[in-house]
């Protein structure tokens, strides 16, 4: 069966929130809540969900026309918009009962063969579906999102012992293909897979502070990055979060967890948490939590924290554990074996957190594959519970929990010093429950490059970048320099690609895995060879970069891109270059480089232009497109997603969009060798006619009255000019013809005397040491 149409019922957060990624992925969805008292609009609570949704930052929205698909109702007037649709689900308070009532409206109402699912994290499916008849219960599923759902990939699907294996199949196709999300299979137990080890994760760390007298900042520096854990820790986590969801949460476990579980074993209830709840100190959407930002009498801010020991609030202090130090020059294990308090506390975590999680396959899921991904998609954790045995030595973890009096679980002795997984002919295996190895199947249409890497060599290979061969005639290029930044390295690499493309290959596809595809060009490279005056160097970089790009959108083959996360500066010009893009929905394209106090220079001034001049839908004359050029690069706009991308023309209506990054690589390879079936290489754009100094005089006013209001730096006036520049043509006059090469030559121009100002190399410096622009 087919997902076409669906419904959710609850529209507070969670249900909102999911109603509009349902609608991310193109399906029309009702959106039904109870009809509130006193109020004249009967479908008021829905429709002031929606409202909220487009004021929301993150948004839960991949762009503000897609909440047209949501259509906002009540369960007294609307149930019958449930007869249409495919799928619907259930996202209210987390009660048996009133969700028992509800499934009773919602099975009167929906149409044969509908599935219906609950969003539940805590009560089991058994107890959901008991005494109902069996035509329900064979349509039933728990699908449990992790908010906000358009972020999180994780969606945990429980199946009960009637659920028909259709239902199964069409939600999990549905989520994993049209929803992105990471689909794991669970047991039908208490908190699942991710809650299940993550509320034991977190009741250890939090407690294990308080006890060994650790300060919140050393918890942090401890529990995170060292372990491959987002840096915002354990009391970062909570303060995220909500401390206020931590007793409803220990309530829930304990109740429904045997007496015998370490996390009951383990509980302990925390006077100063209660205190802190008490006090309205719950986290970011309360006045605080264990940190808060303290106003002070100049009107500056100032980062406190918690001490634990007084529950008194003082200046935050950066932590200082030679255990941490010890876990960036070398591995996991230099965290756990140093003797330090930091090193004592890692290892208290990790000892309770990685056994219990060896201690529950399979009575959560069946495999330890699905409690690692559950974890690094659901909690954000870099590597999984197995993973991370495996990077201490399942032998040298089951020797370290005896010498601590803690039991070794049924499965960690089973490895027998083995590792969880292996590579075998390049291909990843992973240990059994039976104690065997087999293959770490991928769901058809999956194709990652890790898979590849394993099993091959790299054609070509420097220190930015490398070429694979990911099969069929096409290759793939990625970048590998910190945080993906372009250099000379990967211009060099780009160049050399496209030869070998050219003499033996059909298409090239430029993808990576990284967190984000590239964050622009390497403005600290830039920053020294322009504070030792080798302006003839830096020239030719920008020259360089020019000409390697336009090559690849000339190339005789097909150049597919295929970004995900952040692709900003030359990481957006290398995308507006190539010959198609097959986005991953969270791709964050822009081009920021007023941010640095330059302009972008590898053409990225030069395509947007360009964009925007041949748009059809534009007004006529070049100067709307001149000025929605200027504003986006000197406002440094980013689309928020692929679809806003679009909306900007950074991608184009023929450019692909996947929702599954999993699926993004075999997407784009799909995509090229349809290409190269009968590529032919682009032609120049038509004819371009630019105003020249009325075009340029026209933004300089606008930019003026702009700093008179404030709302313009002096840089920002130095800036906008040298864009104005570019955009307007520079000296030519509307009856001429501007080429590429004119505008590109512009660009170069610009940069060059940009960089040359005290401005600009002053926000260079201030980026690269805080990560953040300068309003000089």
């Amino acid at each position: 069966m087919k997902i076409e149409r669906a419904a959710v019922v609850g529209a507070g957060v969670m249900g909102s929130g999911i109603a509009a990624h349902i609608a991310n992925a193109g399906v029309p969805v009702v959106l039904l809540d109870i009809v509130p008292k006193d109020s004249n609009d009967r479908s008021a609570i829905a429709t002031h969900a929606v409202a909220q949704m487009l004021k929301t930052d993150p948004a839960p929205f991949m762009s503000k026309a897609i909440a047209k698909l949501v259509t906002p109702g009540n369960l007294e007037d609307d149930l019958g918009k449930l007869a249409d649709v495919d799928w619907i689900v259930e996202a209210i308070v987390e009660n048996p009962k009133i969700k028992r009532d509800l499934y009773e409206k919602l099975d009167g109402a929906r149409k044969k063969g509908s599935i219906v699912s609950s969003n539940t994290s805590t009560i089991p499916l058994k107890s959901l579906v008991d005494g109902f008849p069996e035509s329900f219960a064979r349509d039933f599923l728990i699908t449990h999102f992790f908010n906000p759902p358009r972020y999180m990939r994780l969606l945990e699907l429980v199946a009960g012992p009637n659920t028909r294996k259709e239902a199964v199949e069409a939600l999990r196709n549905f989520a994993d293909e049209r929803l992105g999300k990471g689909v794991v299979d669970c047991k039908d137990t208490p908190g699942f897979i991710a809650n299940r080890i993550g509320t034991l994760w977190i009741q250890v760390a939090i407690s294990a502070a308080f006890e060994m007298g650790l300060t919140v900042e050393e918890a942090d520096a401890v529990v995170g990055r060292p372990m491959g854990i987002p840096k915002t820790g354990i009391f970062g986590l909570m303060d995220l979060v909500g401390i206020d969801l931590m007793p409803h949460v220990a309530a829930s476990m304990n109740a429904t967890l045997p007496e015998s579980d370490m996390y009951r074993r383990l509980y302990k209830e925390i006077p100063l948490i209660g205190k802190m709840i008490a006090e309205g100190n719950i986290g970011r959407k309360g006045k605080g939590g264990f940190y808060r930002l303290e106003k002070k009498a100049d009107g500056s801010r100032v980062k406190e924290s918690i001490d634990l020991r007084t529950g008194r609030y003082a200046p935050s202090a950066k932590a200082r554990l030679e255990s941490v130090e010890a876990a960036r020059k070398g591995k996991l294990r230099a965290l756990v074996e140093h003797t330090d308090k930091g090193g004592k506390y890692a290892w208290r975590v990790l000892a309770h957190t990685l056994s219990y999680a060896a201690s529950l396959v399979p009575e959560i899921a069946d495999t330890i594959p699905a409690v690692d991904e559950a974890m690094r998609l659901g909690y954000a954790w870099k590597h999984g519970p197995f993973e991370l045995i495996d990077q201490l030595g399942t032998g040298w973890f089951a020797e370290r929990l005896r010498a601590s009096d803690m039991a070794v679980p049924p499965l960690l002795a089973k490895a027998a010093g083995r590792p969880y997984y292996k590579v075998v002919d390049g291909v990843l295996q992973y240990l059994t429950t039976a104690g065997e190895y087999t293959k770490l199947e991928r769901r058809p249409g999956v194709l990652l490059l890790s898979d590849v890497k394993l099993r091959s060599t790299p054609l070509l290979k420097n220190g930015s970048a490398a070429l694979w061969d990911i099969g069929d005639g096409v290759v793939c290029l990625e970048f590998h320099s910190k945080m993906n930044s372009m250099d000379p390295d990967i211009l060099d690499l780009v160049q050399k690609s496209s030869k070998l493309v050219k003499e033996k290959y059909k298409a090239l596809v430029i993808h990576n895995e990284a967190d984000n595809f590239s964050v622009g060009a390497n403005i600290g490279l830039v920053l020294f060879a322009a504070n030792v005056a080798l302006w003839p160097m830096i020239e030719d970089m920008v020259s360089k970069g020019q000409q390697t790009y336009k090559a690849l959108k000339y190339a005789p083959f097909p150049v597919v891109a295929a970004p995900s996360g952040m692709a900003l500066g030359g990481g957006c010009e290398i995308l507006l270059h190539s010959s198609s893009v097959q986005a991953h929905a969270e791709t964050y394209m822009g081009l920021v480089e007023v941010g640095v106090g330059l302009v972008p220079s590898w053409g990225g001034c030069k395509e947007v232009l360009t964009r925007w001049l041949l748009n059809k839908k534009r007004p006529g004359g070049p100067m709307p497109a001149i000025s929605k050029a200027f504003e986006m690069i000197g406002t440094a706009q980013v689309a928020k997603s692929a679809f806003e991308a679009k909306e900007m023309l950074l991608l184009r209506e023929s450019d692909g969009i996947v929702m599954n990054r999993d699926r993004l690589l075999a997407s784009a390879k799909a995509k090229a060798l349809e290409l190269a079936k009968s590529y032919k290489a682009p032609e120049p754009p038509k004819e371009i006619h630019l105003p020249g100094p009325t075009a340029k005089a026209a933004l300089d006013l606008a930019v003026e009255g702009f700093r008179r209001q404030g709302k313009a730096t002096p840089h920002d006036v130095a800036v906008s000019s040298e864009l104005a520049t570019v955009l307007s043509g520079g000296t030519t006059d509307i009856v001429d013809t501007v080429g590429e090469d004119d505008l590109t030559k512009l660009e170069r121009q610009s940069f060059m005397a940009l960089l040359r100002t005290e401005g600009t190399l002053a926000r260079i410096e201030h980026m690269l040491e805080t990560g953040k622009p300068l309003r000089n």
